[in-house]
This record gives C-alpha cells, structure tokens and sequence, in this order.
C-alpha cells in the first residue's frame, strides 16, 4: 500500500477534478446553481465555464508529475475558494449550523477530503524529489 496509495491518491484527485471541470464546460454540473449565486457578480454563462476548465487543468496537472507542486498551489487556492458558500450562502449550507449541514453543506465539507489528499500528494510529492537528488 506504501508504495502505490499516492500515486492512486493523486490519480483519484484528477478524475474528480476533471470530472467535475468537465460537467462545467458542458453546462450540466449540479453545481452550476452553487457557484452562480456565490459568484454572483460574474456573468454565469462565462464564469462557469471557465471555472470548469481551471479545475480540468487542475486534473490535468495532477497527473503530470514535473507539474505536480504547481498544480497542488492551485488546487489549494480552489478549495479555498470553494468554502465561499458557507460564509456568503449560510443558509443554503446549513439547516442548523454548524452541526447540520444541508446537502450543499456536505458537499463543501467533503472538500476536507480533497485537501487532505492534496497536502498527501505534495508531501509525497517532494519526498519523492528529494529522494532522487
């Protein structure tokens, strides 16, 4: 397992990522409606898209080994972003907060998962660097 659940890690990251980014640019993300009222000073029919595309290349990224370290930094900075809701969207996170989150909420709070994996891959990720040098 050592020697193989970074690499499965990290494979499992960029399916989501572009999985995810690809319901996006084709217009039929669950989603869609999350982000448009988050975002809501960005024009929908253009952010969403767009937003599809940076988390494909995020995907992308994962899977390329020399882009790896990059790619971690923004997948970061996404799933910051990606906790917006719970402070601009309380409502639609929350039926009681902080202790019940709606269907919405547990789909941002999954997000831990995602970031944990992520700090997984980069650690491993420079060890791996390192260990070459």
């Amino acid at each position: 397992m050592e020697k193989h659940s970074t690499t499965i890690m990290r494979i499992a990251l960029a399916i989501v990522y572009i999985w995810f980014g690809a319901l996006k640019i084709i217009g039929m993300s669950p989603a869609g409606d999350l982000v448009q009222e988050t975002v809501y000073w960005f024009k929908p029919e253009l952010f969403i898209p767009i937003l599809g595309i940076c988390e494909a290349l995020i995907g992308i990224g994962l899977l390329i080994k020399k882009y790896i370290p990059y790619t971690i930094v923004l997948l970061l900075l996404h799933m910051i972003a990606t906790l917006f809701p719970m402070f601009i969207l309380p409502r639609s996170c929350f039926d009681a907060f902080p202790y019940c989150p709606t269907l919405v909420g547990q789909y941002i709070i999954k997000n831990i998962v995602l970031i944990a994996g992520a700090l997984v891959v980069a650690g491993n990720c420079k060890n791996t660097e390192m260990s070459k040098k």
